[in-house]
């Protein structure tokens, strides 16, 4: 073999190393961006639903746009025979390698529930809970509505906005019914301090009557600051024997159509009719905010026994200790409503 020769199988030698040690190279770089790199920039939430399939979970994630290399993601999740149903968050903390694990191993973000707005019906709380969890509406409104489900709580249905109260609460998505309301019961149990208990027992009421109270104060202001002054107005016809004759609870006994409260509803048969019957009603007739469970607890001390819209229509209320004071108020915002009605008719 002449020199010439042995220079050209050198260089055929050294290239062909060289070529090895570059695919080589491009097979470490690859594991090693595919493993510790970031592949991803800004926050994707993914929603991996029963019916997803691999492919599809991975096309959800490059629809996003905030994948830096959709070919090291391929090459991950194209491993992944299975994924987890869940809720997942992937920021720019997440290499390909861990979102492939995340998914395989069911490595969920909790989300947010937020319970909040007029709850006036277990209808309308499995609503609220079936458009942010993967528990759908039916299934929580037979749970929320079903006296034997409910009973292992210690209540029937009709006490079941004694056992929520509006917050945001992380869970997970997956959650089911029973999970997410086990949940919002625990919640509610851990609000219910010793101090909040001790509180209830001054006003001789019960856990459970104070939520009532809570959810009629609630049904007649949203005004936080004349909560107190209201849940005291309660409290001082209960004590003296008087009945609450609340529009909130006639209004409930109408499923809440009405929008003005007539004489002829006051005469509805039911053990909710607060203007025939004595004392609180059988259970809540929403579900009460925070601020009014507290108004109850630590209400206004006044000698307030009525009370009536402002003529302002600002929302507020004005309060009377006698019914000569009531009735004056009352003429008031009714003479400021037919100037109202007059007014919008022309």
């Amino acid at each position: 073999m002449d020199s010439r020769t042995r220079h050209i199988l050198l260089g055929l030698a050294i290239a062909a190393g060289l070529a090895a040690v570059l695919v080589a190279g491009l097979h470490a770089y690859r594991a090693w961006y595919d493993r510790k790199a970031s592949n991803f920039q800004g926050v994707t939430e993914l929603y991996v639903y029963p019916w997803m399939q691999p492919e599809q979970v991975k096309d959800s994630i490059l629809a996003s746009g905030k994948v830096k290399s959709p070919k090291s993601l391929s090459r991950v999740l194209a491993e992944v025979k299975t994924m987890e149903v869940g809720h997942y968050r992937i920021d720019s903390t997440c290499s390909s390698m861990y979102v492939a694990r995340m998914l395989s191993k069911g490595w969920q973000t909790p989300v947010n529930l937020t319970l909040s707005g007029a709850i006036r019906t277990p209808a309308v709380l499995a609503r609220k809970i079936g458009a942010q969890m993967l528990a759908d509406s039916a299934s929580m409104a037979q749970l929320l509505y079903s006296d034997d489900s409910l009973a292992v709580y210690g209540i029937d249905s009709k006490q079941l906005f004694t056992l929520i109260i509006p917050d945001t609460y992380q869970m997970r998505w997956t959650d089911s019914s029973r999970e997410i309301l086990d949940r919002l019961v625990k919640e509610r149990n851990a609000w219910w301090t010793p101090e909040r208990k001790e509180a209830a027992r001054q006003q001789g009421l019960t856990e459970q009557e104070v939520s009532t109270l809570a959810s009629i104060v609630s049904g007649e202001t949203l005004y936080v600051p004349e909560q107190p002054t209201i849940a005291g107005v309660y409290l001082n016809r209960l004590r003296t024997g008087m009945k609450l004759q609340a529009d909130p609870t006639i209004a409930y006994c109408f499923e809440y159509e009405p929008r003005r409260i007539l004489k002829k509803h006051l005469e509805v048969d039911s053990p909710y009719n607060t203007y025939k019957h004595l004392g609180l009603p059988p259970g809540p007739i929403a579900c009460p905010p925070k601020s009014c469970l507290e108004a109850v607890l630590h209400p206004q001390s006044s000698n307030y026994i009525f009370f009536c819209a402002d003529p302002s229509f600002n929302g507020s209320h004005r309060f009377a200790a006698t019914y000569t004071e009531h009735l004056a108020n009352a003429r008031a915002f009714q003479k400021a409503l037919t100037e109202r009605q007059r007014a919008a008719a022309h």
